[in-house]
């Protein structure tokens, strides 16, 4: 990530304050994924309220999962503002959690973006629309004395990394979190692995590759999808270098992007070659019959989306995650992980609903096997 963002994490309390996300008419849908992760977990806000009209008067959390967090669903900026107020504290920033494909900025969002700079909260931004390129945003945001921060705007090509193999010297064990396809969730999975590790006493960190992991506070990472390609292998295998140099985790979990065989977004090559894990998980949605936003294109199979994962890797696949989309019953759920164990062997499970111990177990047990093997860099290498 560039060095225009803030690069440091703390542990306790957000990094930089309490926020307003913007998530209009996108909520609860494939093109909110952002404001979705901070809903769930963030360390870099505080987040006060989300603004979708339509789910307005709901608990964000609610929405998603079933389970309230204390997070209210608002029509508007002007709602948002007031909400804060009435409970006693000051948003300092508006972040849009907006994730349409192609990363564009719908022009109704640009005129809120304006009021919320007017209202003195600086602004983040994960688009690839830069709202520090718009001469007149940059101009209220100078006379207000605000920020704009375009996450996905990356280093100059003098700052970039190449690969370089500095990744045999990491000590780390590495998860790559994988998924069949594009909006799946595999940050949210990544995440909650981290969280399990920690619980553990295993001490974890994420690498994260999109701009949504950043929001969320992680310490290192990437925005794969705004770097120029022959850097992109370098790019991550700095993050990982720097994150072992920095903190020294027994365990590195790498958020996926997009999918081997999505048409649109084949994310995974560069993350299997460059940051070269010892076990992958996939993250998959058993109801999904079609990619992404691509009616028409079918969705690999399961065992041959494992079996191109393991061999361009020459690694295990060695648990499932399951998105429950169109999975309406803990009945559905259960019998779609039960299917699909039947089918590759491998424990699967949904996280939003049954956690991730399954999940840390096959892992841990990979990292045990490896450890006892013994044999020089059998696990960094």
């Amino acid at each position: 990530m560039s060095e225009h963002t803030n690069k440091t994490i703390g542990s306790i309390g957000p990094i930089d304050g309490d926020a307003i996300v913007y998530c209009d008419g996108f909520f609860n849908t494939p093109s909110g994924k952002t404001a979705h992760g901070l809903v769930r977990h963030t360390r870099r806000y505080r987040v006060l309220s989300v603004i979708d009209r339509v789910h307005a008067g709901r608990d964000a959390r609610e929405v998603l999962d079933g389970v309230p967090n204390g997070i209210p669903v608002v029509a508007d900026l002007t709602a948002a503002l007031e909400d804060a107020k009435v409970r006693g504290v000051t948003p300092t920033y508006f972040v849009i959690g907006l994730a349409p494909d192609g990363g564009r900025l719908p022009p109704e969002a640009r005129a809120v973006v304006r009021e919320a700079l007017l209202a003195g909260l600086n602004v983040d931004s994960g688009l690839h629309d830069f709202l520090s390129d718009d001469p007149a945003l940059v101009a209220i945001a100078a006379a207000q004395g605000t920020t704009l921060r375009d996450v996905r705007k990356t280093p100059g090509r003098a700052e970039l990394h190449a690969f370089s193999g500095r990744i045999e010297q990491v000590g780390s064990f590495r998860v790559a979190l994988l998924g069949t396809d594009s909006a799946v969730g595999k940050r949210t999975t990544a995440w909650l692995v981290v969280d399990e590790f920690r619980r553990r006493g295993i001490s974890a960190e994420l690498i994260g590759t999109g701009q949504t992991a950043w929001l969320q506070g992680a310490k290192h990472g990437i925005i794969l999808d705004s770097l120029i390609n022959d850097f992109v292998s370098g790019e991550l295998e700095n993050a990982i270098v720097e994150c072992w140099e920095d903190l020294h985790p027994a365990v590195m979990v790498v958020e996926g992007q997009g999918s081997l065989m999505n048409p649109a977004y084949p994310g995974g090559f560069e993350i299997l070659a460059a940051a070269r894990p010892h076990v992958v998980v996939m993250q998959h949605a058993p109801a999904r019959r079609e990619y992404d936003g691509f009616p028409g294109y079918v969705l690999h199979d399961i065992g041959r989306q494992i079996e191109a994962v393991e061999i361009l890797s020459d690694k295990p696949v060695v648990a499932i995650t399951v998105n429950h989309e169109g999975l309406d019953t803990k009945e559905a759920i259960a019998a779609a992980c039960a299917e699909l164990e039947a089918v590759t062997g491998l424990p699967a499970e949904d996280p939003l609903v049954n956690g991730v111990v399954r999940v840390v177990d096959a892992i841990a047990a990979q990292m045990r096997s490896m450890q006892a093997a013994g044999a020089a860099g059998a696990v960094t290498r």
